[in-house]
């Protein structure tokens, strides 16, 4: 099902106006994204949604089965919103099942969070300030923490420790791989192969993004073949791809969650139409945001 491909033959071209721009080669990668690549940024149509979120939409191609992708952008001031993740109901007793249709009514932005192990979550869990799990240990495996007084930021792995005994975190989810460290640094090990990430293989993507103004990205990858009939099927970028879109998006740090057949996104409109793009499985947990 999936096409396999050399780093070198990697390549990603967006459509502006009817014509495509190609804007990124693996054989060519920046090490580091110090600003949004505007050919990229301004290629997303945006659109206000409710309680300030933003969103946006672009068709982009990459090789092989990732010749027509369509990626949903959202972005948001997370001080305009309540931010909570909520766990999926237990199923048979033992088994968190969540997704989109749980989210509540008075939800604007909903999203399945982190990656999980068995039946549940993976890694360290806080939630509404109380830790349900320790911390997981991975060199690429960053919490997203969503402060007290709103703020969201992603936390790299050998800071997690100093985090939790801080008491900060209202919210907090590990998950992995991280995609952009510190100043928009792509990692050595999304950069060069034999380090434990799989660099080759495509499929739908989800990932979160720190912005450098405070807000947050959201980015969803959907396959557009059929005009979007199978939009469901697990095609799409490799890693290092989504790497770069978060990058050239203007993200200082990024991290993937669960993508494939799990990745799903909801954001209501200013209108209270809601958009969704479901995901074909239940996950254990998700992210929920309410308007102050």
């Amino acid at each position: 099902m999936f096409t396999a491909v050399s780093l070198d033959a990697q390549s990603l071209a967006v459509e502006r106006s009817g014509v495509w721009h190609r804007w990124w080669q693996s054989d060519h990668a920046p090490s580091a994204w110090a600003a949004p690549l505007p050919v990229l940024s301004g290629a997303v149509a945006w659109r206000p949604g409710q309680a300030g979120i933003e969103i946006g939409e672009m068709r982009i191609s990459g090789g092989g089965e990732a010749w027509r992708i369509r990626a949903v952008v959202v972005r948001f001031d997370p001080a305009r919103l309540r931010l909570g993740l909520v766990l999926g109901a237990l199923v048979a007793g033992s088994r968190n099942q969540w997704s989109l249709r749980s989210a509540p009514a008075d939800a604007v932005l909903a999203l399945n969070a982190g990656q999980f192990a068995g039946a549940g979550p993976w890694g360290w869990l806080v939630q509404d300030g109380v830790e349900r799990q320790a911390p997981g240990r991975g060199p690429l495996a960053p919490a997203v923490v969503i402060e007290r007084g709103g703020g969201v930021r992603i936390v790299p792995p050998d800071s997690i420790d100093a985090e939790r005994a801080s008491g900060r975190a209202a919210q907090a989810f590990q998950s992995y791989p991280a995609l952009l460290g510190g100043d928009g640094a792509v990692p050595e090990a999304i950069r060069a192969p034999g380090r434990g990430v799989d660099l080759t293989h495509r499929d739908s993507r989800l990932a979160i993004g720190a912005l450098r103004d405070g807000r947050v990205l959201i980015v969803l990858t959907r396959f557009e073949g059929l005009a979007g009939a199978l939009d469901n099927l697990p095609f799409g970028l490799t890693t290092p791809e989504m790497a770069a879109l978060m990058g050239a998006l203007g993200c200082q740090r990024a991290v993937l969650l669960d993508g494939g057949i799990s990745s799903q996104l909801m954001v209501q409109d200013t209108g209270g139409e809601r958009r969704a793009w479901r995901g074909m499985r239940y996950v254990p947990l998700g992210l929920v945001a309410r308007p102050r």
